[in-house]
């Protein structure tokens, strides 16, 4: 079984949201799939090479492999189709966790990532069905934060990657044609950096990634509360 299962709209939008995280839990020994729903173009500086070329850098970077859907960008809606298109995925490697883009964003592509995540969360389970793959419901789903707004939401929990945070940012910049190229999102990865120290501040440590959970988080013990 996979530990965790990481889904965004667009490569690039799991590294934003969670990508120090995701280099941790390779670090302690974790198996983690990145899957994109769309390969993120068009774009005004990339092309579907490379897009594909990046988003592999940046996954090697992190350690982890990662799949990429056909699903259309800019296009992106909650269909049926697109439900058993991912949880034929989650079938097939059967996460304990999944990990989702936040549900409240501007971006349309979004909103509706976290809508067929959750959908096909539900329907990777089912029986009697013509996907493939044997039933399988991941245990645990949590949001990440990938937004195209300011938004401040207080999060359920929030991860330690005080040692992780460069990753993250060394990861981000192998998308050379989003965020070196394009002159619109040149400021991103400092801004990442500021946010990661930012929630780092929240909970006493140098850095720090939020998460987000409609259902009460578990805990196995008063030290994991520290």
């Amino acid at each position: 079984m996979l530990d965790a299962m990481c889904i965004g709209a667009h490569p690039d939008d799991v590294e934003i949201g969670m990508g120090a995280t995701i280099a941790s839990m390779v670090q302690s020994g974790m198996q983690v799939l990145i899957v994109d729903l769309t390969d993120g173009e068009p774009t005004p500086h990339g092309s579907h090479e490379i897009r594909m070329r990046e988003s592999a850098a940046a996954a090697g970077v992190l350690g982890v492999k990662r799949v990429t859907l056909t699903m259309p960008n800019r296009y992106l809606f909650d269909t049926v189709e697109a439900r058993e298109q991912l949880a034929e995925v989650i079938r097939e490697h059967k996460p304990r966790m999944l990990f989702v883009p936040f549900g409240e964003d501007a971006h349309p592509d979004h909103i509706a990532a976290f809508s067929i995540a959750s959908a096909a969360r539900f329907y990777a389970k089912l029986t009697k069905t013509g996907m493939s793959g044997d039933p399988h419901y991941p245990a645990r789903v949590y949001s990440y934060m990938a937004v195209h707004m300011n938004l401040v939401r207080e999060p359920s929990y929030v991860v330690d990657v005080s040692a992780h945070l460069e990753t993250k940012l060394e990861a981000l910049r192998c998308y050379e044609s989003q965020f070196t190229v394009n002159p619109a999102n040149t400021a991103l990865i400092d801004k990442m950096s500021d946010l990661g120290r930012f929630w780092g501040s929240r909970i006493g440590v140098a850095a720090g990634e939020p998460f987000f959970s409609a259902e009460p988080v578990g805990v196995t013990g008063i030290d994991s509360l520290v």
